[in-house]
């Protein structure tokens, strides 16, 4: 025990992590919790991410702590009506990042966002696993109680979003009450390999703004990125003041459009004298010639001059 203690130190020394946040590089799902309380590595072959070891046999989902008063933001994604949507949480930087964001996840959208969650109440994150790029995730059974079709392949895309937010996770495979799932739910969706975005594509609004999210504070130049399955694939983006006063209009295209998701990126510059709440417009043309978008997402912002 003495030695495999000394080689998961090591391994964490040697292996630094980074979370669901703004830094460059790869985004990794981190360090967590690992044997008797000292921590493992996500991203290495076999390696078990799951939860802190409390007494032998015995397990808990809680992340372990870094540094006291460590913060860091989190992107998790909920349901906006039937369809997906991000938005940022702040939150403990734990070791054990991707533990942390599907507890956030879990526990459901924050107060006023106007979001949802298909995940049912009562669902128990109890372990991760990263091998390789594929994260299996260990929930309790609730997890596929009630709802129907859509309700079920929404809670599903839920969490693979969330997930693969790291970059270090391309796909997720589901495991309930310990056990793998070939078949989910009594809708009987099959899950008999990892699922990635792709297989969720059609849970995507026709505009999905991941950067910023709702409330997120922005400063000049401030980065709009997301995907659209749009006319043309052209997208427009307007931002406005706290009087609702046009601060900026400008457009971008998407890598695909009229049938096909394609993603975007641009930035917005804008001045203002005074911290205040704005308004992110992020629309498409208007396709139908009634002088109105044919989708538009809004979102709002903290702008910080």
């Amino acid at each position: 025990m003495k030695s495999l203690v000394l080689l998961l130190l090591t391994l964490a020394l040697v292996l630094p992590a980074a979370g669901c946040g703004t830094e460059e590089g790869a985004v990794s799902a981190g360090p967590v919790p690992g044997e008797a309380g000292t921590a493992g590595t996500a991203g290495t072959a076999g390696e078990t991410t799951s939860s802190e070891s409390t007494s032998p046999g015995e397990t808990t989902s809680e992340p372990a702590e870094t540094a006291a008063g460590a913060r860091r933001n989190y992107t998790v994604w909920f349901a906006r009506g039937d369809e997906l949507s991000p938005t940022t949480i702040e939150a403990p930087a734990p070791e054990g990042v991707a533990l942390a964001a599907v507890e956030l996840l879990l526990d459901g959208p924050p107060s006023g966002s106007g979001l949802a969650t298909a995940i049912p109440a009562g669902t128990r994150l109890l372990g991760i696993n990263l091998e390789s790029d594929i994260a299996t995730v260990d929930l309790s059974s609730e997890f596929e109680s009630g709802g129907g079709s859509r309700s079920m392949f929404l809670r599903l895309a839920q969490v693979v979003y969330t997930m693969t937010e790291f970059d270090t996770v391309k796909s997720v495979r589901f495991h309930l009450d310990g056990e793998p799932v070939d078949v989910f739910s009594g809708e009987g969706i099959v899950l008999d390999k990892p699922v990635t975005r792709k297989d969720y594509e059609e849970l995507d609004a026709p505009i999905v703004v991941e950067s910023p999210t709702q409330r997120q504070s922005v400063s000049s130049p401030f980065t709009v990125s997301g995907s659209a399955n749009v006319f043309e694939a052209n997208v427009t983006l307007v931002l406005l003041d706290a009087k609702g006063k046009e601060l900026v209009r400008t457009f971008t295209t998407a890598t695909c459009g009229t049938g096909c998701r394609g993603d975007f990126s641009t930035q917005l510059r804008f001045k203002v004298s005074t911290a205040q709440m704005g308004t992110l417009l992020v629309q498409d043309d208007d396709a139908d010639g009634d002088g109105r978008p044919s989708h538009s997402v809004e979102i709002p912002v903290k702008l910080v001059p």
